[in-house]
């Protein structure tokens, strides 16, 4: 990837489309919340610590699975070594190549139910952080003790999402906020990368013109091939290349 300093500067009412990321299983091929489970000296979880999550609750029950490491002994060094290991998604680095080449059209961003800390070092890792004009997810932070303290990232009153973040929230208020930024000038279609029953609700946000990717046979595509109403375009995806190649033919349309 080439470094922010080699990149021309375009001006943001230029890029006609915004792209939106998941990171867990659509930009990296784990959760990162499991492949930094296995920086503990069993490489997993007790069951009472397993057996402790509740429905809707899963940031909550990260909170107690990081301070559970902290008191484990694990280090700054060991979850960030975790974090940088993990592989990205098949073809995901082409994709996001594409797109570094085509940044006078493409806006992009995660909206994550990660952590900044996870998506921050892993992104920095692969050189490609640049890229994202905004990371939506949740603070985490290292303390003075050595744990990693992870707080929600927002409050909703949405009955389809976890307590602690409604993408569809985040997605809507991001586009009115940048259309102000954009002098009035909406993205003329918007485009959603995910995999999981959370990205569903921001996909109810996309109009006739937009398009969801969800990631083939994850739940975010099987949730999708029993609506019966979906305003936007679907095109699964195995590969960043079939991402790849469904944009190029949007951008030829102009």
């Amino acid at each position: 990837m080439t470094s922010p300093s080699n990149l021309t500067h375009v001006a943001p009412q230029e890029q006609r489309f915004l792209v939106l990321f998941d990171f867990d299983e659509t930009i990296i091929s784990e959760s990162s919340d499991d492949a930094v489970v296995r920086a503990l000296p069993g490489q997993k979880l007790p069951d009472w610590l397993k057996q402790s999550y509740r429905e809707g609750h899963y940031n909550e029950h990260m909170q107690k699975v990081l301070a559970y490491m902290a008191e484990q002994g694990v280090s700054k060094d060991s979850i960030h070594s975790a974090v940088e290991k993990i592989p990205p998604t098949p073809g995901l680095l082409n994709l996001l190549q594409y797109l570094q080449n085509h940044q006078q059209d493409f806006e992009l961003v995660v909206v994550s139910d990660a952590n900044m800390y996870f998506i921050e070092t892993w992104l920095e890792r692969a050189g490609v952080r640049h890229l994202f004009h905004k990371v939506f997810t949740n603070p985490a932070s290292f303390d003075a003790t050595g744990r990693l303290v992870l707080l929600p990232f927002h409050s909703h009153s949405c009955s389809r999402c976890p307590d602690n973040m409604c993408k569809q929230v985040i997605l809507r208020d991001y586009l009115v906020s940048r259309q102000k930024e954009r002098g009035g000038m909406p993205f003329q279609r918007v485009f959603y990368i995910g995999d999981g029953a959370n990205d569903i609700c921001p996909s109810l946000a996309l109009g006739p013109r937009d398009t969801a990717f969800p990631r083939r046979d994850f739940p975010m595509h099987r949730l999708l091939l029993g609506m019966q109403q979906f305003k936007a375009n679907v095109v699964p995806w195995a590969s960043g290349e079939d991402i790849v190649d469904c944009l190029k033919k949007i951008v030829k349309e102009r």
